[in-house]
């Protein structure tokens, strides 16, 4: 079997980079990682992308949703070479302006980059979501709440418990999420938020904003990124900006708002909950600690979407069913693991 560092090589080679320094970047949540490229005599940069689960898909719809994005006047990175087999990408250098980076020194220009963020979206949902990208449907929204009753439930109760309780949460699930529209479906990025976009202020417009982490895009409702935007497991948002922003997303696409604000706290709802599993699973599995931590931030976004009297019977059931994320709560989840 070849070496995959050897084909990581091959590949570098490949795209005319051979002579370039490595430099590791942070890693997400994914099995991803990131280098930049740095070209000493030329002084140029690339982002070498290593996706060794699910390769083919992932490479193959970031380039396809690339090309979408930069046909609809975003900036997306430009794609310089690809290689779907063995899961590698080298993308242009967009820089490390991170949204989360700028507004933690210099906080006042908090409202401008969400404004743009939020016009970013405008433009977008200005179209249809492309055929070839699956839908956002039923089983989707319903397999990833599950994550929570798989990883959170039982580590933060030290029990499953009865048998019914995953039935009634399914079943609270798919009720809310089936008064969603199934019509106007728009690209969904999924992770669009302060660590994923960069401010490229030498540019103009909507190109001010700089996409990434959009390979497992799908065709579903335009509150979703909004949700990913605002409602940030990662920072804090206030309950000012968030109201501000969504206004002025109304404003830009003249949609109804009291049938927008529903879906938007469904699908708030259905992402945090999905977000406390997931999380839940990085460190339980994973062990990457730092996850564990964020959970009290999502569970407060939760509380505030669970209050929209469409979701009455799944708000409910979690005051029932799940335990607050405070201390006694994560201590417990941490145990498991040392029990594991």
């Amino acid at each position: 079997m070849i070496d995959r560092f050897d084909l990581l090589r091959d590949f570098i080679k490949e795209s005319g980079w051979q002579a370039a320094t490595r430099v590791p970047l942070a890693a997400d949540a994914s099995s991803r990682s990131y280098d930049r490229l740095i070209d000493e005599q030329s002084g140029k940069t690339a982002i070498l992308m290593n996706a060794p689960i699910d390769i083919e898909s992932n490479i193959v719809t970031f380039k396809q949703v690339t090309e979408t994005l930069r046909g609809y006047g975003l900036s997306a990175p430009e794609v310089y070479h690809t290689d779907a087999i063995n899961g590698f990408l080298l993308i242009e250098d967009l820089g490390d302006d991170l949204f989360k980076r700028i507004c933690g020194h210099t906080p006042e220009m908090e409202w401008q980059l969400y404004e743009a963020a939020i016009d970013v979206l405008a433009e977008l949902h200005t179209h249809n979501a492309p055929l070839e990208l699956p839908r956002y449907d039923a089983q989707t929204y319903l397999r990833e709440a599950r994550l929570l009753t798989d990883w959170y439930l039982p580590a933060a109760t030290g029990a499953l418990g009865p048998a019914a309780l995953p039935e009634e949460y399914d079943r609270l699930i798919n009720e809310a999420c089936a008064l969603l529209p199934t019509d106007g479906l728009v690209l969904v990025q999924r992770d669009y938020h302060a660590e994923n976009l960069l401010w490229l202020p030498q540019r103009s417009g909507i190109k001010r904003v700089g996409l990434l982490d959009y390979q497992d895009a799908l065709a579903g409702h335009p509150a979703y990124d909004l949700v990913s935007l605002l409602e940030d497991a990662r920072r804090d948002t206030s309950p000012e900006l968030q109201a501000a922003m969504i206004t002025r997303y109304l404003a830009a696409k003249g949609v109804d708002e009291k049938g927008f604000i529903m879906s938007y706290n469904i699908l708030g709802a259905q992402r945090n909950l999905k977000i406390i599993g997931i999380f839940t699973r990085l460190y339980l599995r994973d062990g990457k600690a730092t996850y564990l931590d964020l959970i009290p931030r999502v569970w407060a976004h939760l509380m505030r979407d669970l209050m929209h009297p469409a979701l009455a019977g799944l708000q409910s059931w979690v005051k029932q069913n799940l335990p607050e994320p405070n201390a006694t709560t994560l201590n417990k989840i941490r145990d498991a693991r040392d029990e594991s």
